[in-house]
């Protein structure tokens, strides 16, 4: 338990240190799902693990219950013991996109996951979202998004990883963050980022958020195809 204690800690003190205003943006997010979502809505959220917006969205919203996904099942674990006292109102499931139930859903989020997964399963995630949500509905989406030409990429390679270094942290350390940030990460310049929305069913695409590295965006479902 102990140990599990201390990666619950950890994990939300790294997070709090590397996404500026993290406590604000879960409130903006609330507030943005909150405007079209009602009072009892069904949200779901993606990249549910480590539970902390999860905890946010339900303590300002006692009449909202939860769907959340992710892929991992320790940081499932991190987001059962985060959000306990709301346990009642969420249900937790292991997986991408495919794994969340059909809906309808009255909103949606996706905070900090967008920048590890590889465009196709961006875009995969995108249309999964789309398809879950009542026409209308709004999704809320924030991650690492920054210019993708050089030498503008660079500097904002080496920004965020300064930005989110704890003091005193070995330089041959932060030199291997970069270089994994570089290789591992898909980011996507903000533009491209709205194209994506666009094309893949959401309209109304206004950005609510920009923190150093970080942009936020708020969409909404467009009208479903079939007309159904």
């Amino acid at each position: 338990m102990t140990d599990f204690k201390g990666r619950q800690v950890g994990y939300i003190q790294g997070a709090i240190r590397q996404v500026p205003g993290l406590e604000s943006l879960h409130r903006m997010a609330s507030m943005l799902l909150g405007e079209r979502a009602p009072e009892n809505g069904r949200i779901l959220v993606i990249g549910a693990g480590g539970g902390l917006e999860l905890k946010a969205l339900a303590e300002a919203n006692n009449g909202w219950i939860f769907d959340g996904v992710d892929p991992s099942p320790d940081m499932l674990s991190l987001a059962r013991e985060t959000s306990v006292d709301y346990a009642a109102r969420i249900s937790l499931h292991e997986g991408n996109i495919s794994a969340a139930p059909d809906g309808p859903f009255d909103g949606a989020v996706c905070l900090l996951v967008f920048h590890h997964l590889p465009l196709e399963d961006r875009i995969r995630t995108l249309k999964g979202v789309r398809q879950r949500l009542r026409p209308g509905a709004p999704f809320v989406l924030a991650h690492v998004s920054f210019s993708q030409n050089e030498k503008e990429r660079s500097i904002w390679i080496d920004r965020h990883i300064s930005y989110g270094a704890i003091k005193g942290t070995d330089p041959a350390k932060l030199q291997e963050a970069r270089a994994a940030m570089r290789e591992r990460l898909s980011i996507l310049e903000p533009e491209k980022e709205e194209a994506l929305l666009r094309e893949n069913g959401f309209d109304g695409i206004t950005n609510f958020y920009t923190a150093f590295s970080f942009r936020g965006w708020v969409a909404y479902a467009g009208p479903n195809k079939s007309g159904h």
